[in-house]
């Protein structure tokens, strides 16, 4: 068995990057800077805690409106997974979905770390070693999520996601990184929501006040960790290469 040679590796996916820019400027029929603007602002955007993408960071004054026709350049050809906000988790999580508030993670996760990493052209063997034992000082967060949803969308999940902010009522103040849907819609309890966690330290606030605000509509949540299988107070804990099996 040779040993992994990860400079070499980087190379290779920084010329599928490539590929990528020389496709948007080949076929994407007028739009091309919007285009290349929205794939250069995603490491950046996901490196937030909210995640959320906000156009106004590409230029300001932009609006959504100029720039959605993008995402949907970039999720048709497949080089994003866009994730909405569904306000209500209810049956048909796509007639509650609001299309100016998404998340955009990259469609490979391999691809994201040499996107985010490129002051010097490549990620070298030490900053991958470092990253893969956790010693390195990166919003592992961002990777984390992004590896579930790349696994959610190869289960044949479309991706939603629940956020609100409130000045008045912190027990309506909440994000769930993920909502999916049951196979077989009922009458109640059909949506699981999901929330990542990176750390060995974390807190459940926003998915226990989920579950009491929404306890009719919900199936069984989910924290997918990096820690070991177990069940408690109604939440499934699941080590994050479990996300396959949702």
């Amino acid at each position: 068995m040779y040993p992994m040679d990860f400079e070499e590796v980087d190379k290779v996916k920084r010329d599928i990057l490539t590929l990528y820019r020389g496709d948007i400027m080949k076929h994407s029929e007028g739009n091309a800077l919007e285009i290349e603007a929205n794939f250069d602002e995603i490491p950046a955007q996901l490196s937030k805690h909210e995640k959320k993408f906000k156009i106004s960071d590409i230029m300001p004054g932009a609006r959504m409106r100029n720039y959605k026709q993008p995402f949907y350049w970039l999720d048709d050809a497949m080089i994003v997974n866009t994730c909405y906000n569904s306000t209500e988790p209810n049956i048909g999580l796509k007639l509650n979905m609001e299309r100016k508030t998404l998340k955009c993670y990259m469609a490979d996760t391999g691809l994201l770390l040499s996107h985010a990493f490129d002051e010097n052209g490549i990620v070298s063997e030490e900053i991958y070693k470092k990253l893969l034992f956790d010693k390195l000082s990166v919003n592992c967060g961002m990777l984390m999520e992004n590896i579930v949803a790349q696994m959610l969308v190869a289960a044949g999940h479309k991706l939603y996601f629940y956020s609100k902010s409130s000045r008045e009522n912190a027990e309506d103040r909440m994000k769930i990184d993920f909502l999916i849907a049951k196979s077989k819609d009922t009458n109640m309890h059909n949506i699981s929501p999901i929330e990542v966690k990176s750390g060995d330290r974390y807190t459940l606030s926003s998915i226990n006040k989920f579950r009491k605000k929404f306890k009719d509509q919900l199936n069984t949540p989910f924290i997918l960790h990096t820690k070991d299988l177990k069940s408690e107070d109604g939440i499934i804990f699941l080590p994050l290469y479990m996300t396959m099996l949702l």
